[in-house]
């Protein structure tokens, strides 16, 4: 007669994968440096694990520096688990380091494994595994620390004991199918409740029983003999750091030892246990029933064990070098990004840091708004940055400018452009920074002959700077100052984020794309396009966002001249520029991580337009505070298409007369007004205000 298990097919485990943090080898090299010397004991070590908690990622067994004894234990080298972590279930193992890469290669790694697959067993056989479900996930590592070279040899083992026969599967499905409606909400909240207790958080191994009114209850495995009584069905739970639908993870194959060893059961339904966001899920979750023939000959020994963790699909150690993160510039990169690595655990899993590390970010102005900006885009990951600004160090910049000291005053003040990236890279040595001394051109600034060429090149490499980055922060003093990088921003349809400031209130917006940021025919624009047609964006059919100039009825010119002196300066409340530039920055985040960039849409308050969710949040178009009130809101401004800036006119006349035409801008007054319409508009003002006022003359009084 053929047995049942031969008819099944056999059940098979997710391999556990592992992780080392870069601490964990510093601690080692300071432990063999200062502590062991040439003592090659095995160490006690603890590794830390969770259930998987992502539908496409698995969870890994971590080492981190806290795994190792500290050099100040006095008593023993025993590190310290931790418990109530509820992202941190400690697992006890074992660390060989040798000496030499001759002994690490010539260790006895089959005797090794078994010895550790005997601790389990005993474990197992003596009870031990019940009151400390922990020892069914006991580890070994074996390595070898080249402090000369600053590189690592090391394998791990994972020790599984081996059923013979094997387990074979009847069923395996996610738990959400396997169990109904009310029995998957019930145990949602008993494992939401088991996670949340300081007691329990750690206990990866353990018992559903659902009783007969679709009620679960998680207890302990120490209470097995009081679930047979009243339990309807009775489920053996465990912490799956596996995310795959049809396999379940590592740690069943002890669990499963221990029930066949402890309990004698032939069927097992068995929990693997996972989450999303911190909160159990069932749909990952999965629940199988497994059938245990009794396994012969374990009684007399150790069963045969499995474990080693392949390398690539071989079986061989791994390699890892920290000869550049040993530098204490390298170090400070591991820890810059702590931050927004712990943001993807939970908050917001699909941060994308590599997105933010290549980011190219262009800053026009190095004043208060410039130097925060930096700031801001250094805690975000960006490592590129580049600041523009002609303006030297004054005595009364250090206390409102947070990148400059009294150092960068003396003999008349050290330009803010390359001061500014002196003082980033102290604050952090590996942020690609390059500070460029500039005039940025300016419509109603006009230049004489001699000066005309020189001011031209600004324009060009001004060009050049916007074409070579990939998001450009407006950040000047002046009004037309922001003229140009808008148009060649608007040209080149590059993401473009403004701040400005009044005595008490604050402007942040993001500059909608440029008017041919489609594949459009520039030939097909004909002169007799309506108002309508010209504001409307090429790639979705939607009107596109203003820029910093849509709103303006007269071209930028000439703010500086005949000021006084609180004229001349910023004058502004000191808060005003951090929040404005926090808000810049997190408004930039907010488009590269929206799916349409910069072509979405604007959000007001809670509404999300588009369809597309951002994950920071609703992305809006302009950002209006006021800190006399304490107020914020979100406004959207449409494009112009009379626009001084970015309208089709401008760009159309840009891109046929190039430097040509900017320069016929700096050196006329009204030339951008006749251009795009608007001297006409403002003689069709006056005369409608005239022919009013003309009609009014034959009434006594006019009340408003």
């Amino acid at each position: 007669m053929v047995e049942p298990n031969t008819k099944k097919p056999l059940l098979q485990f997710a391999p556990m994968q592992s992780s080392v943090d870069e601490g964990f080898w510093h601690r080692l090299s300071s432990l063999k440096l200062n502590k062991l010397g040439i003592d090659d004991s095995p160490i006690p070590i603890i590794g830390f694990y969770a259930p998987c908690s992502h539908p496409r990622v698995s969870n890994y067994l971590t080492l981190l520096a806290e795994s190792l004894p500290s050099e100040s234990s006095e008593a023993s080298l025993i590190p310290e688990p931790s418990h109530g972590n509820r992202n941190r279930c400690s697992v006890s193992g074992i660390l060989y380091n040798t000496n030499t890469v001759e002994s690490f290669h010539a260790l006895d790694k089959q005797n090794l494994l078994k010895e550790e697959a005997r601790k389990i067993w005993d474990d197992i056989q003596s009870g031990r595994a019940v009151e400390d479900c922990s020892v069914l996930s006991r580890f070994l590592l074996i390595s070898f620390a080249d402090l000369k070279k600053w590189s690592f040899h090391y394998w791990f083992a994972f020790p599984a004991l081996m059923i013979n026969p094997p387990a074979t599967v009847v069923n395996l499905s996610p738990a959400s199918q396997w169990l109904s409606k009310e029995e998957a909400e019930s145990l949602s909240a008993a494992c939401n409740e088991w996670r949340g207790s300081k007691l329990t958080a750690d206990v990866p191994f353990f018992l559903v029983t659902i009783d007969p009114n679709s009620r679960a209850t998680v207890r302990l495995l120490k209470d097995w003999e009081a679930c047979q009584s009243d339990a309807h069905k009775i489920l053996f739970g465990f912490y799956d750091p596996c995310h795959l639908p049809n396999n379940p993870g590592w740690p069943l194959r002890n669990f499963l030892a221990l029930i066949s060893e402890r309990w004698n059961l032939k069927s097992v339904q068995f929990f693997c246990y996972r989450e999303s966001r911190g909160f159990a899920d069932m749909s990952l979750s999965l629940v199988g029933e497994a059938l245990l023939t009794a396994p012969q000959g374990w009684k007399d020994d150790v069963p045969n064990a499995v474990g080693w963790e392949l390398n690539k699909g071989r079986k061989v150690p791994r390699c890892i070098s920290l000869a550049q993160s040993m530098d204490p510039t390298r170090l400070a990169v591991s820890a810059a990004d702590l931050n927004l690595k712990l943001m993807r655990w939970r908050a917001m899993p699909s941060l994308d840091l590599s997105a933010l590390s290549s980011l190219k970010c262009l800053l026009l102005g190095a004043g208060t708004l410039g130097c925060q900006v930096a700031r801001m885009l250094m805690a975000w990951g960006v490592r590129k940055i580049t600041l523009v600004d002609n303006g030297r160090v004054a005595m009364s910049n250090p206390l409102r400018q947070s990148l400059y000291t009294l150092d960068n005053c003396l003999n008349g003040g050290e330009f803010k452009a390359t001061a500014a990236v002196e003082s980033l890279k102290r604050i952090f040595p590996a942020v690609e920074a390059e500070g460029i001394v500039m005039a940025i051109p300016m419509p109603g600034h006009p230049v004489n002959s001699q000066e005309q060429e020189s001011v031209l090149d600004d324009c060009r490499r001004l060009c050049d700077l916007i074409d070579a980055h990939d998001a450009v922060f407006l950040l000047t003093d002046t009004r037309e100052s922001r003229w140009l990088p808008t148009l060649l921003c608007a040209n080149a349809n590059k993401i473009t984020m403004t701040a400005a400031l009044g005595f008490e209130s604050f402007l942040v917006m993001r500059h909608g794309a440029g008017p041919f940021s489609s594949a459009s025919d520039l030939s097909a624009e004909t002169a007799s396009s309506s108002s309508a047609d010209l504001c409307v964006n090429d790639t979705n059919g939607k009107h596109r966002l203003g820029c910093y100039f849509c709103n303006d009825v007269v071209a930028p010119t000439d703010s500086t001249s005949n000021r006084t002196l609180d004229q001349q300066c910023t004058v502004t409340r000191p808060g005003l520029a951090p929040i404005a530039s926090a808000l810049a920055v997190e408004l930039l985040v907010g488009i590269l991580h929206h799916p349409q960039g910069i072509f979405a849409e604007a959000d007001i308050n809670n509404s999300v337009s588009g369809g597309a969710e951002n994950p920071l949040g609703i992305l809006p178009h302009q950002i209006r505070g006021s800190l006399s009130q304490f107020s914020q809101m979100s406004l959207i401004g449409h494009s112009s298409s009379s626009c001084t800036a970015c309208c089709h006119t401008v760009i159309s006349e840009y891109r046929n007369r190039g430097m040509e035409f900017i320069l016929e801008a700096i050196n006329h007054p009204t030339y951008l007004e006749d251009v795009t319409g608007l001297t006409e508009l403002m003689k069709s003002a006056t005369k409608f205000s005239l022919e009013i006022d003309s009609e009014d003359d034959e009434e006594d009084c006019f009340e408003i």
